[in-house]
């Protein structure tokens, strides 16, 4: 009776692991997307989040700390993206064309997206979690619902450049963070590359330009 009690403890701990180890594995991230530009199409996986034809985050906002995203110049067209596409940040305003061939649904043809939240679901090399409005652009006329149905997809993306409407102009956010003795800024608009570099400021009076240290999204600098 010892033996089988121990043997029927062994299974069940053994089973116990199994369970934990269970489940789709974990993907490593691809390499980080630059600004590099040209016309190969990389391969990523798709899904959506907030309200089905809605901006994505519930404040219309996201990691990045743009708000009004579904406004203009996003107009909703917004996507989460995982490591190698939100980099910590730098890739904040970065915009790219997406499509989907698969399934029945998908157009094929792309869909303009810009880059305001972040994720870090390790289901692919490359991954957008799109508003419910962006994963829905990619569908045939009339198929957008259809298409959000099918949870996962596979999709094709590639950088572009961003071309806002000619009245959008670059816009420096003082954040609330920001006192006497700190200054935080978001950069936002950022046309072409969409890519901030450095940014240098001076007091009013002083001829001194001074850089500022990149931080972190929201308040990159």
């Amino acid at each position: 009776m010892a033996s089988s009690s121990l043997l029927l403890a062994c299974v069940v701990v053994t089973a116990m692991v199994s369970a934990v180890s269970c489940g789709p594995p974990k993907v490593p991230p691809g390499p980080n997307i630059t600004t590099s530009y040209g016309d190969k199409w990389l391969e990523a996986k798709a899904t959506w989040y907030g309200a089905p034809k809605g901006a994505g985050p519930k404040d219309n906002g996201g990691a990045c700390g743009y708000k009004d995203v579904d406004k203009a110049p996003f107009l909703g067209m917004n996507s989460c993206g995982n490591d190698p596409i939100f980099k910590d940040g730098k890739g904040c305003g970065s915009c790219f064309e997406i499509k989907c061939s698969k399934p029945e649904a998908c157009s094929d043809k792309p869909a303009l997206i810009h880059v305001t939240d972040m994720n870090d679901e390790p289901i692919a090399a490359y991954h957008f979690d799109l508003s419910g409005l962006a994963f829905g652009a990619m569908a045939k006329d009339g198929k957008d619902e259809e298409l959000r149905k099918a949870g996962i997809i596979d999709t094709q993306f590639r950088r572009v450049k961003c071309k806002y409407p000619a009245d959008t102009k670059i816009t420096f956010h003082i954040e609330k963070a920001s006192n006497p003795n700190y200054l935080a800024l978001l950069v936002k608009y950022v046309a072409g590359d969409g890519d901030v570099v450095e940014v240098e400021i001076k007091e009013k009076g002083s001829e001194e330009w001074k850089a500022l240290k990149e931080s972190w999204a929201p308040s990159p600098f």
